[in-house]
């Protein structure tokens, strides 16, 4: 009835107009204005509508699930533009849901970022919480800046926020590593004089300083550590006693490691790879193969498998004793397992054929390796140098530097060395020379090795005053030199009968260590 009057009261307008247009008219004044009512409910904050508390929580653990799935994922700044549109729409993001993109974007280690996250936070709320704040000094201790999170620490009281043992234990363990195991105990006893959970956070904080204090050498205290918590009756776990036996063997208290390593099962306790990984370490060191074999046996009858790491030390311990046979089955194990070995573990090997002269079985691993896809490096190739040089193939071992080459591989220092020496020794110095000067071509520094293998070259070939030349240029280099390359020329005079000149030159030699 009003939009007849409206249209009625119109000059030059019929009463008998076009019902048509005014339903359209009145369609589009409908759409605008339920186009505006929109805008506007959206322009208000979820405060202010009056939502209860639990459609909020729902709303809020959506936004939290939605960044956390975002941030596992790697995709922060999808994160970060959906929180920007999510503000401005007018929705009202709790701290839990902060602290998610807030540890997603820890991870990618660029501080700047969260950085000014917890500004925001800050400035704009919601107000940091204590994960926050534990969430920001693990990230800064991470990243080595433990200046910047004792800074954070700092100003968590400032925030009437009170830190608690993970805090705490962050910032010990940061500080431990950097050596500053007294300040991270002066920091333990200021902060912390009452807390809920203290069995467990000694246990934690007593193996973080104890470690440290192994670490550095100082076993007394470490082991101090250790009888505080046996005195305290804690809950002691295998974590505590694999950092006990890791710093027993670290001083080399091997016997006192197994007295601990049975102490695990008395209490029930099944040592884990780690554990056994520690023994197994420490023995090879010790040059005690023949027992790390047995750990690894040990660990097949607990049930326990071993790993690479394992395997790698038992394989490198067998090949620097020349125990080639039990190498090799260790690494079928391995093979056996679908553990693919590490180009390390073929290198050993072939570098210990390679020295024993077994040019056949150096191939054969070689090409065993190459089967499998594992493309060589050139530790690989001076190993095989190595093995043609022994076996007498100095025309191929050549050849093998050339195919470094082809390979997309340079040679090093060590590859330069063998076949200089091999030059040498087979009487050929020229070519010697020639290798010599293509290192300095290409910028590889000559060492004492280098010198004293050209010097056994001129010496050989009775070219004495080269050979006292080049030691010249070899003290005025700077280059560290031993007895050898002067006990190769006074050798040689001797051999030549001029005895004055080979005093002089041990003369010298003494002068000079004076």
């Amino acid at each position: 009835m009003r939009t007849h009057d409206w249209f009625s009261r119109k000059k030059d307008c019929d009463d008998k107009g076009d019902p048509e247009a005014v339903f359209n008219v009145l369609d589009s004044m409908l759409k605008d204005s339920l186009e505006r009512l929109k805008n506007m409910r959206e322009s208000i904050p979820l405060e202010n509508v009056g939502f209860d508390s639990c459609t909020l929580e729902a709303v809020n653990s959506r936004h939290a699930t939605l960044f956390g799935c975002l941030c596992s994922e790697g995709k922060w700044k999808t994160a970060l533009w959906l929180r920007r549109k999510l503000i401005q729409k007018g929705a009202v993001l709790d701290v839990f849901a902060h602290n998610l993109l807030l540890n997603g974007l820890c991870k990618i280690r660029d501080m700047e970022r969260p950085d000014c996250l917890i500004r925001e936070m800050l400035e704009m709320g919601p107000p940091p919480n204590l994960v926050t704040y534990n969430t920001f000094i693990k990230a800064h201790c991470l990243k080595n800046n433990v200046d910047k999170a004792l800074y954070l620490f700092s100003t968590m009281a400032t925030d009437g926020i009170r830190p608690n043992r993970v805090t705490c234990n962050t910032l010990v363990h940061a500080l431990c590593k950097k050596g500053l195991v007294d300040d991270a105990k002066k920091l333990l006893c200021e902060t912390l004089s009452d807390d809920k959970e203290k069995t467990n956070s000694d246990l934690i904080t007593s193996t973080i300083l104890m470690d440290c204090y192994f670490r550095s050498g100082d076993t007394v205290q470490a082991l101090g550590f250790w009888d505080q918590m046996l005195h305290k009756n804690i809950q002691i776990d295998l974590v505590a006693y694999n950092v006990l036996i890791h710093g027993l063997c670290l001083g080399q208290h091997i016997n006192v490691a197994y007295g601990n390593f049975a102490e695990i099962l008395k209490r029930g306790f099944i040592p884990d790879c780690f554990t056994f990984n520690t023994l197994i370490s420490a023995l090879c060191k010790e040059g005690k193969v023949e027992e790390a074999c047995h750990i690894h046996d040990v660990m097949l009858k607990m049930g326990v498998a071993p790993d690479k790491i394992s395997y790698k030390m038992i394989i490198q311990g067998l090949c620097f004793r020349g125990d080639l046979v039990k190498a090799i089955e260790f690494l079928n194990c391995l093979l056996e397992k679908s553990l693919m070995p590490e180009p390390l573990i073929w290198n050993l090997i072939i570098d210990g054929y390679g020295r024993c002269g077994d040019l056949g079985n150096a191939l054969s691993v070689n090409n065993h390796m190459l089967s499998l896809g594992v493309a060589p490096n050139v530790f690989t190739f001076n190993a095989l140098i190595l093995a043609q040089i022994k076996g007498g193939n100095n025309v191929r071992a050549y050849s093998l530097k050339k195919e470094m080459l082809l390979n997309g591989l340079f040679p090093d220092l060590v590859t330069y060395n063998m076949l200089i020496s091999a030059a040498c020794i087979s009487g050929h110095i020229a070519f010697a020379l020639d290798l010599y000067d293509e290192m300095l071509r290409k910028g590889i520094e000559p060492d004492i090795i280098t010198y004293t293998e050209l010097i056994r070259g001129y010496c050989m070939r009775g070219n004495v005053k080269e050979a006292e030349k080049l030691s010249t240029k070899m003290r005025r280099s700077g280059s560290q030199i031993d007895h050898v390359p002067c006990k190769i020329l006074i050798k040689k005079y001797c051999h030549l009968g001029e005895h004055d000149m080979a005093f002089h030159l041990y003369q010298n030699w003494l002068m000079r260590e004076k």
